[in-house]
């Protein structure tokens, strides 16, 4: 084949393959952008969206409280205005939104909210000489395009700090790599020199930030472009100008809940101030603090942990293991490395046969410019363990058993020997108990799974669970589902990682949306147990999908959307599938008035070592289809369900319902066979004998067939019966003259055990039968000499062949 036919046929494949994924999720409502990007609190907005399949836009959820939605207005298929008004108290920062039409949830985005009045950026403003002049204490609503420069410009008074914030790639959301903005930022004097800038921070990540404080009076421009001088007309981002604090570190990074963090705030131009910071009733992994002077109000938080633990802050000097001040286990310890090559230490009484968790918090949730590296000393100062990176991350983590009681270190550095005023820490050392993570799989590829439920119908999802020194059954209930909507649970059986669930809604459930959460419980054995639902956003993906940019909620959105055409039955078999065995599923279908279309199906959970056809579809004009399924040998003994996915085609494309579920019942083997390897000669009949161990009582009645007979062999008696004592079955065989001479391994033994009006089948093989040419006369052999007379005896009768029984019965 020419190398251009293999090139073209490759360019077809994978435009099929990506046909085949937009069709997946055709109903699905996107969310391209938003204008304007953010909102002022206290103040009413319109705010439109821009997407495909909004026409029927119903309403909008807003993950967290001081976002009230007043409107919802569909303007047309690609449009949709919503008026909102942010609290006037509203921390300032980025707030996830999910518009919700009548046939599936959209695509989570981030809205801005900001305490300063915004502008829209006025083009043309790529030119030094000729910017857009604005005020101070301004957020800028603009776009880069493909090798844009955008010019702002604004006075500063001698000793005046100006601080310049961008969000760029928080703004985006694109799972191709496609259409975002990596910005960069620079403050520029009346000269042109770049007297700040800033590509990607420890704090925004590739989003920047850049702090200048004025020598004299005059006018300063800042630029903004994308770091490649790429960009899009979706290269959005707002611009945070002015004179606002902007702090980069908060000391300590964290507290108990309820409680008033007395803390120190480490601001962008190297300056101290002290902070009373209230803290929040609940324990939260993240937490966003901002701070208000009467400069402004920083446009986005900085991010603590609020936990019971106690907080121990260093004590220097704490450089030296063997010196190291005592602080209480379990705790949490906090700190700065302050300076290149510095190290802090910290000890604690263990107590010997007890396991304790120390991770380190920096880089991924503080935000700090610390690469943290982490050792963990016993009492006579020798290295326990260590850790860098760990699970995905820059923070370490590790967990260790105390083998002596007595005390022992933890102990933190930075990776390259750096340090700096800003380079803060929170060191968490506690003894882990059992738990259950919850999570939603993903359906599709890359995105966070969302439940559109249809009226009257149903729809399945496949809840995952991160263990945590717990194994045994874990039982899920539901929080905050939609009006009309029940779900249907099952037990997680132990050791398994994920259970389907059901998600049904009434027949005169109406359209309406919720924020859902799932909690975990343990056994009965297991109590304490628990766990609950997050769920992670993945909003923007580079090359080789790798993330750059991701959001952490910790509630699900579920909807009730338009009726399915139908309603689906599994017949619930009355037999089960044993290990080595397979069965049919019939799916049945009753189509509404005007509903013909192909409807097709596939599994949305398969239960360990089951294989089910993912191919089958009931066709136009048709009721009803046989499924396939088989069960290998590992297959797990249990009652488990199934639930189809049923995919159809509908008004705004192609939707999905499912199927109400079955349970699978899954037993081992009833037989197990020997093979042993068999011969004959061409035009010769041999029989093949199996042996056959029964290995547990069944119903009904049984046989066994070998199938898998090489061409040209056949056999007058393929099927034999099998009887609760058999040891063996027996199959005669004819080879043909004109078989194919050499080794077949294809034989094979299916068993079937009538049980009323269904089968249980049972395949095993493989058998051997090896097919020869006879033996040729040898040409010069001399003629044997004659036998001497013996003495006559009667001749006893020869055994009948099985094949020769057959005949006489015959």
């Amino acid at each position: 084949m020419k190398q251009s036919t293999v090139i073209r046929s490759l360019a077809a494949i994978l435009l099929v393959a990506l046909t085949l994924v937009d069709n997946a999720s055709a109903t699905i409502p996107v969310v391209t952008s938003l204008q304007p990007r953010g909102v002022v609190r206290g103040e009413e907005t319109v705010v439109t969206f821009k997407g495909t399949r909004l026409s029927d836009a119903s309403e909008v959820l807003c993950d967290l409280p001081g976002i009230e939605i007043l409107e919802v207005k569909a303007v047309d298929n690609s449009t949709t205005e919503v008026k909102l008004r942010a609290a006037e108290d509203l921390t300032p920062g980025l707030y996830p939104v999910r518009l919700i039409t009548k046939s599936g949830i959209a695509n989570l985005r981030l809205l801005g909210v900001g305490a300063m009045p915004v502008v829209a950026e006025v083009e043309p403003n790529n030119d030094f000489a000729a910017p857009q002049t604005i005020a101070l204490n301004t957020t800028v609503d603009g776009v880069v395009k493909r090798e844009d420069l955008d010019h702002y410009q604004v006075e500063l008074k001698a000793g005046q700090t100006l601080n310049v914030e961008i969000e760029g790639i928080r703004l985006a959301h694109s799972l191709r790599n496609q259409n975002i903005l990596d910005p960069y930022v620079a403050i520029l004097d009346e000269g042109r020199f770049e007297v700040a800038s800033s590509d990607d921070s420890s704090l925004f990540q590739q989003d920047g930030f850049c702090t200048f404080t004025a020598p004299a009076d005059g006018k300063y421009s800042i630029l903004v472009r994308d770091s490649s001088f790429l960009g899009s007309d979706l290269g959005v981002y707002r611009l945070h100008v002015g004179t606002y604090p902007r702090p980069v570190a908060v000391i300590p990074a964290g507290g108990p809940p309820s409680s008033v963090l007395d803390a120190k705030l480490i601001l962008s131009d190297g300056s101290e101030r002290s902070a009373k910071i209230p803290l929040p009733s609940e324990n939260y992994p993240q937490w966003g603090v901002t701070t208000e002077d009467e400069n402004g109000v920083t446009p986005s938080p900085n991010w603590i942990r609020v936990n019971e633990l106690p907080v121990a802050m260093e004590q220097e000097p704490n450089d030296d293991r063997t010196k190291a001040p005592v602080v209480p286990v379990p705790g949490a310890y906090c700190g700065v490395i302050e300076k290149p090559e510095d190290f802090d230490c910290f000890t604690f009484e263990a107590k010997k046969g007890t396991k304790y968790r120390v991770e380190v918090f920096a880089r991924n949730v503080l935000r700090s410019p610390l690469d943290a590296v982490l050792n963990v000393f016993d009492p006579k100062h020798a290295t326990i363990t260590s850790s860098d990176d760990s699970r995905g991350m820059v923070d370490p983590f590790l967990e260790f058993d105390a083998k002596v009681d007595g005390k022992h270190t933890v102990r933190v550095y930075d990776h390259l020997r750096g340090g700096g005023p800003t380079y803060t820490y929170r060191i968490e050392v506690s003894m882990p108990t059992p738990a259950v993570n919850l999570t939603l799989k993903e359906l599709r590829r890359d995105e966070a799974e969302v439940v559109s439920v249809p009226i009257g119908g149903s729809v399945g999802m496949v809840v995952s669970a991160a263990r945590d020194r717990y194994n045994g059954e874990v039982n899920l209930s539901f929080e905050g589902l939609p009006e009309g909507v029940t779900a249907t649970t099952f037990p997680m059986p132990a050791g398994r990682p994920e259970v389907p669930v059901l998600l049904t809604a009434a027949a005169d459930a109406t359209h309406n949306a919720s924020l859902y959460t799932i909690f975990a419980k343990g056994d009965d054995k297991n109590p304490l147990v628990g766990g609950k639902l997050s769920q992670h956003h993945k909003m923007v993906l580079g090359q080789n999908r790798r993330e750059m940019w991701g959001y952490d909620t910790d509630r699900a959105a579920m909807a009730v959307t338009d009726e399915v055409p139908f309603t689906l039955e599994i017949v619930q078999p009355k037999t089960p599938i044993v290990r080595y065995g397979s069965k049919n599923l019939k799916v049945r279908i009753n189509k509404k008035e005007g509903f013909d279309e192909r409807v097709s199906f596939r599994t949305l959970y398969n239960p360990p070592g089951i294989s089910i056809n993912n191919s089958r579809y009931i066709d136009k004009g048709k009721t009803e289809i046989e499924i396939p399924i088989t069960a290998n040998s590992g297959a797990g003994i249990g009652t488990w369900p199934i639930i189809f996915v049923a995919t159809y085609g509908s008004k705004t494309g192609s939707a999905t319902t499912a199927t109400p579920p079955i349970m699978l019942e899954v037993q081992d083997s009833i037989f197990k066979y020997s093979f042993p390897k068999s011969a004959g000669e061409l035009g010769a009949e041999v029989s093949v004998s199996i042996p056959i161990e029964v290995l547990r009582e069944y119903p009904g009645e049984a046989e066994v067939e070998l199938v898998g007979i090489p061409a040209g062999v056949t056999s007058p008696a393929a099927k034999q019966p099998i009887k609760p004592d058999s040891e063996s079955v027996t199959f005669p065989l004819v080879i043909d003259a004109k078989a194919k001479v050499g080794t077949h391994k294809t034989l094979n033994c299916i068993a079937r055990v009538k049980v009323g009006d269904e089968t249980i089948v049972q395949t095993n093989g493989t058998g051997e039968l090896r097919i020869d040419k006879p033996l040729p006369p040898k040409a010069d052999a001399p003629e044997p000499a004659a036998p001497k007379a013996a003495p006559q005896q009667p001749a006893k009768p020869k055994p009948l062949s099985r094949l020769e029984q057959l005949r006489q019965k015959k």
